[in-house]
């Protein structure tokens, strides 16, 4: 019985306009290299954020230097902070009654993302969510050694919540990236969403157990029902 869920942030359970791969966007394409957003997505979506800089100037702009890549990583949080601040968040529909259900059914609720910690947190408070409500605890790539799609960030989740067992951990996430972090942590169950980065057809080729449409298909997936 699946006793954790492990929920993407971004495009899973928070509707933040796609801003941060908007801004991942702009900070390559200030650099001299015309990525579109689409591209962007497709090779960056799910990733910590400078790994995903890597990533797609590996397809695009190979040969650039580690500092020029540090250039457009530290040029991406400066415009990413200057962008979150007059940005409306908002919780993807069906999130907080999900999660809901999940606690009044007794499974732990961890929200992990490609995001550090500082903008995750951002999230968190723009939304009013708070630890012990909406969720039990919050992994970021900050937070571990190795992020997506190493599976350290479910570990660490499973050790905050004392789960032993990697088959009763859910993991579900809008991008094939998710899907590969829940296989190689062994989860018992894997689902993509199609509310985010990535298209039905994308989350296929990661082969995930089930792809939904909607937050609210979750709970009958193991069996839960509103109490």
């Amino acid at each position: 019985m699946i006793q954790l869920v492990v929920f993407d942030m971004a495009g899973t359970v928070v509707n933040e306009q796609n801003v941060v791969y908007k801004t991942l966007q702009k900070a390559i394409n200030q650099a001299g290299v015309p990525v579109t957003l689409e591209q962007v997505l497709h090779l960056g979506a799910g990733k910590e954020k400078r790994a995903a800089i890597v990533d797609i100037l590996a397809v695009h702009s190979p040969g650039q230097s580690e500092e020029s890549i540090e250039r457009m990583f530290r040029y991406f949080l400066v415009e990413l902070e200057k962008a979150y601040d007059n940005l409306e968040v908002i919780p993807v529909e069906g999130a907080e009654e999900v999660f809901r259900i999940l606690m009044q059914h007794g499974v732990r609720v961890v929200l992990n993302t490609g995001y550090n910690r500082e903008t995750a947190e951002g999230l968190i408070h723009k939304l009013g969510w708070q630890q012990g409500e909406q969720f039990d605890e919050l992994v970021t790539a900050s937070d571990v050694l190795h992020a997506r799609p190493l599976p350290d960030m479910i570990l660490h989740a499973m050790f905050l919540t004392g789960i032993d067992n990697e088959k009763e951990v859910l993991k579900i996430g809008d991008s094939g990236i998710d899907i590969e972090e829940g296989k190689n942590a062994g989860c018992g169950l894997t689902v993509g969403i199609t509310t985010g980065a990535q298209t039905r057809e994308q989350l296929a080729l990661a082969s995930p157990d089930f792809i939904i449409d909607s937050l609210r298909e979750l709970p009958a997936l193991i069996g839960l029902e509103p109490q």
